[in-house]
């Protein structure tokens, strides 16, 4: 069949418009590792043998789940995975991708396992925005074999994700790159014929290290501010481009926070907030809150979790915690930003400094376990409603039922105040008071009320 002149023109310029598209591409998509060995950081699954690596060097890949902060190599890893097992790669977002693609992906990928044998990966971005409809398509085909799934994903997986999904793969957390990969990312793109490598760079440490520091873990961004350095010195050197610490610090901005309200930085920034007043460390609580405050959380919701601690975390071994959370709460609905932050420093460091007790905190959620998963407790005779105690005539059996078993002994007849009768009707204990702070009074004059119902209630102060 004759080729048309259009055709042959177009495979004649093909490799020069394919050349102009490289070129336009930012420095950071054109430094995009291609192997395993220019791959920057996740040592922890990647290393000489690592749980991943082991995977590739077996070609046995299952389902993978990629999740991390951005910049870190996620899109590219499953790139390199791709081309690694000779498998065809097919990439969407999960954002901008319906069941009806997908059901065409799939059947894409059952013919080309059943005609060739020839393994498809869909590489799915943020995958956490899938529907659970969208999810459930790809169960079955996943499960099977028909397709291989690397899903990408900034948030948590294990609550962002299907967990029917979650089960069919593996899931690799990937970690903001050290301060040290981020160097080495930064001299290859110098120097490589992809990046920088036709240019007079003359880099300093001092601009490289801080980059390093500003990108916080995205190679992305430190290559956008080289690349940003470079070409606004070529515009107007006519020698080396030198990049020393200030030209550096003009060509990134301040160091954004990543932060999203709803998602998982949202969730690791309150569990650091809550962990580290648990600890009784006031200056990591302080670092916290004031991350959550800078990245815009709502304080109401930083009121509410130290509401929960001071009875959780803190209970009666500071009761004033309680009192003084309620008010920082109230203080902080009527206030508002920026000056309520003054009311959640103050409580957050109260609570990082009072003594800790979760007594009260297992005695509930242990006495919650028995009712739900326990037999059930009647209810005493001698405790039970003055009307109900006085139309109780007989036992079950038909025995008349002793008349001192529904008298009910009011504690304030007592000359201690301590009540003598059995208030559960069987042998448990679910508060363990602690020995710190206001708690250790409360254990003392628990054991001695405790004992003075073991010994059936008579002794000399409060005999009946």
């Amino acid at each position: 069949m004759a080729t048309s002149s259009r055709d042959s023109a177009s495979d004649l310029w093909s490799g020069e418009r394919e050349s102009r598209r490289r070129a336009a591409l930012p420095l950071a998509s054109r430094m995009r590792p291609t192997t395993l060995d220019e791959f920057a950081g996740q040592s922890h699954f990647l290393g000489p043998g690592k749980l991943l690596r082991r995977m590739l060097d077996a070609d046995s890949l299952t389902s993978l789940l990629f999740a991390g902060p951005p910049g870190t190599g996620k899109t590219t890893l499953a790139e390199i995975v791709a081309a690694r097992t000779q498998a065809y790669f097919e990439r969407a977002n999960a954002a901008s991708i319906g069941v009806k693609e997908i059901r065409a992906i799939v059947d894409d990928a059952r013919r080309r396992l059943e005609d060739g044998g020839r393994r498809t990966i869909l590489f799915l971005d943020e995958i956490h925005r899938f529907s659970k409809a969208q999810q459930d398509v790809l169960l079955g085909d996943v499960e099977s074999g028909v397709l291989t799934l690397i899903g990408a994903t900034t948030e948590n997986p294990y609550y962002a994700v299907n967990s029917a999904l979650v089960s069919r793969s593996t899931v690799f957390t990937f970690e903001p790159l050290s301060e040290t990969d981020i160097a080495a990312v930064v001299r290859r793109a110098v120097t490589h014929p992809s990046g920088l490598g036709h240019l007079p760079i003359v880099l300093k440490d001092e601009a490289i290290a801080h980059w390093a520091r500003v990108s916080d873990g995205d190679a992305r961004r430190a290559l956008g501010a080289l690349e940003v350095a470079a070409q606004s010195l070529a515009k107007s050197a006519t020698g080396p481009l030198v990049i020393d610490l200030r030209v550096a610090e003009e060509s990134i901005q301040a160091k954004a926070l990543v932060y999203d309200g709803s998602g998982d930085q949202h969730y690791d920034l309150a569990s650091a907030f809550i962990k580290s007043m648990r600890g009784s460390d006031p200056d990591a609580v302080t670092y916290w809150l004031a991350r959550m405050l800078a990245a815009g959380e709502d304080p109401r919701f930083i009121a509410r979790r130290i509401a929960i601690f001071a009875s959780e975390d803190i209970g009666n071994a500071d009761p004033q915690a309680a009192i003084l959370a309620a008010a920082t709460w109230q203080n902080v609905e009527r206030i508002g930003m920026p000056e309520a932050q003054l009311n959640l420093a103050q409580a957050a460091i109260y609570m990082a400094c009072a003594p800790k007790s979760g007594a009260s905190s297992m005695a509930i959620w242990s006495a919650m376990d028995d009712v739900r998963d326990g037999r059930t407790v009647p209810v005493p005779m001698h405790l039970l409603d003055q009307t109900k105690r006085s139309m109780t005539k007989h036992a079950a059996d038909g025995a008349t039922v002793d008349p001192a078993a529904l008298r009910y002994r009011n504690p304030h007849e007592e000359s201690d105040g301590i009540g003598r009768q059995e208030y559960l009707g069987v042998d448990r204990t679910y508060y363990a008071p602690t020995t710190r702070g206001f708690e250790a009074s409360i254990k003392e004059r628990l054991e001695r009320a405790k004992s003075i119902r073991r010994r059936g209630g008579n002794d000399e102060r409060g005999a009946p």
